[in-house]
């Protein structure tokens, strides 16, 4: 398969990469994610433990792996309204936190709402533009407070 862009060229800024390090243990690193998401306007409906799935069923053997599935539901409803409702199938806005090694835990996150800017799915461009300026504000709190914490 052959992309339309080269990935490679893309400024992680217009996909909205942000990573984090906490120097704490995973168990705390990802109660501690939960409460800033929290205090920053984000609730957090899904989460899960791909790594324990991935270790237990087919015995991958991977360090702790765990998915916050932060999410807003005003911005989410406005978000569905301004793609035609095909942004749900990029929802909730993923925080991962992964164990680098034991007391070092990354934290990572993409746009979903940048994402699907990038793959045209707005059929409402100047709503989109809002929700990513708000969305943008509001993860840059998560991990200005985050950064924080270093």
């Amino acid at each position: 398969m052959t992309l339309p862009i080269d990935p490679a060229a893309i400024d992680p800024a217009e996909y909205g990469e942000q990573q984090a390090t906490l120097q704490m243990e995973h168990e705390a690193a990802i109660e501690y994610v939960r409460e800033v998401c929290a205090d920053n306007g984000f609730g957090v409906p899904v989460e899960f433990s791909p790594s324990e799935m991935l270790n237990e069923k087919v015995d991958a053997d991977r360090d702790p792996y765990y998915v916050l599935g932060a999410c807003n539901p005003g911005i989410a409803d406005r978000a569905l309204d301004a793609t035609d409702k095909r942004l749900g199938a990029l929802m909730p806005c993923n925080m991962i936190v992964w164990q680098e090694e034991p007391g070092v835990q990354r934290v990572y996150h993409l746009s979903i709402m940048k994402i699907a800017r990038l793959l045209g799915l707005p059929t409402d461009d100047e709503a989109m533009d809002d929700i990513i300026d708000d969305t943008g504000e509001m993860v840059e709190a998560v991990f200005a407070e985050l950064d924080g914490d270093e």
